[in-house]
Protein backbone atom coordinates (compact mmCIF):
# COMPACT_ATOMS: atom_id res chain seq x y z
CA UNK A 1 0.00 0.00 0.00
CA UNK A 2 3.07 2.24 1.05
CA UNK A 3 4.51 2.19 -2.79
CA UNK A 4 0.57 2.53 -4.29
CA UNK A 5 0.47 6.28 -2.42
CA UNK A 6 4.06 6.86 -2.21
CA UNK A 7 4.04 10.67 -3.46
CA UNK A 8 0.25 11.50 -2.70
CA UNK A 9 -0.50 13.06 0.65
CA UNK A 10 -2.17 9.86 1.72
CA UNK A 11 -2.69 8.85 5.45
CA UNK A 12 -2.61 5.36 4.99
CA UNK A 13 -3.71 4.36 8.73
CA UNK A 14 -6.70 6.92 8.63
CA UNK A 15 -8.15 5.76 5.02
CA UNK A 16 -7.86 1.95 6.82
CA UNK A 17 -9.51 3.11 9.98
CA UNK A 18 -12.33 4.79 7.73
CA UNK A 19 -12.72 2.11 5.98
CA UNK A 20 -12.94 -0.49 8.48
CA UNK A 21 -15.27 1.85 10.41
CA UNK A 22 -17.41 2.35 7.63
CA UNK A 23 -17.51 -1.87 6.80
CA UNK A 24 -18.30 -2.18 10.64
CA UNK A 25 -20.99 -0.02 10.96
CA UNK A 26 -22.74 -2.22 8.08
CA UNK A 27 -21.74 -5.35 9.45
CA UNK A 28 -19.13 -6.48 7.16
CA UNK A 29 -16.30 -8.58 7.70
CA UNK A 30 -12.81 -6.15 7.06
CA UNK A 31 -9.29 -7.32 7.41
CA UNK A 32 -6.09 -5.03 7.75
CA UNK A 33 -4.94 -5.04 3.71
CA UNK A 34 -1.26 -4.44 3.26
CA UNK A 35 -1.30 -4.97 -0.31
CA UNK A 36 -3.37 -3.97 -3.71
CA UNK A 37 -3.99 -6.15 -7.09
CA UNK A 38 -4.74 -5.64 -10.29
CA UNK A 39 -8.16 -7.06 -10.78
CA UNK A 40 -8.56 -7.10 -14.36
CA UNK A 41 -8.60 -11.16 -14.54
CA UNK A 42 -11.04 -11.54 -11.53
CA UNK A 43 -13.53 -8.69 -13.30
CA UNK A 44 -13.35 -11.36 -16.28
CA UNK A 45 -13.97 -14.27 -14.12
CA UNK A 46 -16.38 -12.02 -12.40
CA UNK A 47 -17.96 -11.74 -15.83
CA UNK A 48 -18.12 -15.50 -16.18
CA UNK A 49 -19.45 -16.28 -13.37
CA UNK A 50 -22.70 -13.73 -14.19
CA UNK A 51 -22.77 -16.17 -17.01
CA UNK A 52 -23.03 -19.00 -15.30
CA UNK A 53 -25.28 -18.04 -12.57
CA UNK A 54 -22.86 -18.17 -9.86
CA UNK A 55 -22.30 -14.36 -9.97
CA UNK A 56 -23.51 -12.86 -6.51
CA UNK A 57 -21.52 -16.20 -5.22
CA UNK A 58 -18.35 -15.54 -6.45
CA UNK A 59 -18.28 -11.82 -6.24
CA UNK A 60 -18.89 -12.21 -2.31
CA UNK A 61 -16.10 -14.68 -2.48
CA UNK A 62 -14.13 -12.48 -4.01
CA UNK A 63 -14.89 -9.63 -1.69
CA UNK A 64 -14.00 -12.03 1.26
CA UNK A 65 -10.51 -12.81 -0.38
CA UNK A 66 -9.63 -9.78 -1.04
CA UNK A 67 -11.10 -7.35 1.55
CA UNK A 68 -10.72 -9.81 4.42
CA UNK A 69 -8.37 -12.58 3.99
CA UNK A 70 -5.59 -10.05 1.69
CA UNK A 71 -5.59 -12.67 -0.91
CA UNK A 72 -3.99 -11.84 -4.08
CA UNK A 73 -6.78 -11.35 -6.42
CA UNK A 74 -4.63 -11.48 -9.68
CA UNK A 75 -3.10 -15.14 -9.28
CA UNK A 76 -4.77 -17.10 -11.80
CA UNK A 77 -4.81 -19.88 -8.97
CA UNK A 78 -6.49 -18.29 -6.39
CA UNK A 79 -9.27 -17.37 -8.37
CA UNK A 80 -9.58 -20.92 -9.61
CA UNK A 81 -9.78 -21.76 -6.20
CA UNK A 82 -12.27 -19.01 -5.14
CA UNK A 83 -14.54 -20.02 -8.36
CA UNK A 84 -14.19 -23.94 -7.33
CA UNK A 85 -15.22 -22.67 -3.49
CA UNK A 86 -18.99 -21.12 -5.37
CA UNK A 87 -19.59 -24.61 -7.41
CA UNK A 88 -17.76 -23.85 -10.77
CA UNK A 89 -14.80 -25.82 -12.23
CA UNK A 90 -11.53 -24.13 -11.26
CA UNK A 91 -10.76 -25.72 -14.74
CA UNK A 92 -13.18 -23.32 -16.65
CA UNK A 93 -11.90 -20.43 -14.93
CA UNK A 94 -8.49 -21.20 -16.11
CA UNK A 95 -9.61 -21.51 -19.33
CA UNK A 96 -11.43 -18.29 -18.93
CA UNK A 97 -8.39 -16.72 -18.07
CA UNK A 98 -6.27 -18.56 -20.47
CA UNK A 99 -8.71 -17.46 -23.64
CA UNK A 100 -9.46 -13.87 -22.12
CA UNK A 101 -13.26 -15.26 -23.35
CA UNK A 102 -14.28 -12.18 -21.09
CA UNK A 103 -11.60 -9.47 -22.11
CA UNK A 104 -14.29 -7.64 -24.49
CA UNK A 105 -17.16 -7.86 -22.19
CA UNK A 106 -14.88 -5.78 -19.62
CA UNK A 107 -13.23 -3.76 -21.84
CA UNK A 108 -16.75 -2.34 -22.96
CA UNK A 109 -17.68 -2.00 -19.27
CA UNK A 110 -14.81 -0.09 -18.53
CA UNK A 111 -15.01 2.09 -21.53
CA UNK A 112 -18.46 3.06 -20.29
CA UNK A 113 -16.97 3.83 -17.16
CA UNK A 114 -14.54 5.89 -19.35
CA UNK A 115 -17.81 7.56 -20.93
CA UNK A 116 -19.05 8.71 -17.36
CA UNK A 117 -16.38 9.91 -16.27
CA UNK A 118 -15.38 7.68 -13.41
CA UNK A 119 -12.04 7.10 -12.51
CA UNK A 120 -12.51 5.03 -8.99
CA UNK A 121 -13.85 2.60 -7.53
CA UNK A 122 -16.58 1.89 -5.86
CA UNK A 123 -18.51 4.17 -8.07
CA UNK A 124 -22.19 3.86 -7.86
CA UNK A 125 -24.55 5.48 -10.83
CA UNK A 126 -28.18 5.84 -10.62
CA UNK A 127 -29.92 7.75 -13.21
CA UNK A 128 -26.76 10.00 -14.10
CA UNK A 129 -25.86 10.57 -10.47
CA UNK A 130 -23.31 8.72 -8.69
CA UNK A 131 -20.72 8.84 -5.68
CA UNK A 132 -17.69 7.21 -5.37
CA UNK A 133 -15.89 5.85 -2.52
CA UNK A 134 -17.33 3.79 -0.14
CA UNK A 135 -20.20 5.32 1.57
CA UNK A 136 -22.93 4.65 4.27
CA UNK A 137 -25.67 2.98 3.58
CA UNK A 138 -28.01 6.10 3.49
CA UNK A 139 -25.64 8.09 0.75
CA UNK A 140 -26.37 5.14 -1.06
CA UNK A 141 -29.84 5.22 -0.73
CA UNK A 142 -30.08 9.28 -1.52
CA UNK A 143 -28.90 7.88 -4.66
CA UNK A 144 -31.24 5.41 -5.51
CA UNK A 145 -34.06 7.68 -3.89
CA UNK A 146 -33.03 10.53 -5.79
CA UNK A 147 -32.87 8.50 -8.90
CA UNK A 148 -36.71 7.52 -8.32
CA UNK A 149 -36.06 4.78 -6.49
CA UNK A 150 -37.67 3.52 -3.08
CA UNK A 151 -36.65 3.85 0.03
CA UNK A 152 -35.98 1.04 2.45
CA UNK A 153 -39.23 0.02 4.80
CA UNK A 154 -38.14 -0.28 8.13
CA UNK A 155 -40.24 -3.15 10.39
Amino acid sequence: MEDLFAGRDVDINAMKARMSGLMAEEGLPYGDRTHTYNSRLAQEVGKWADAEGHGDAFHEAMFHAYFVDGLNISDADTLAQIAASVGLSADGAQAVMRERRFQAAVDADWQRSRDFGITGVPTFVANGRGVVGAQPYEILERLVVTAGGTPRQEG
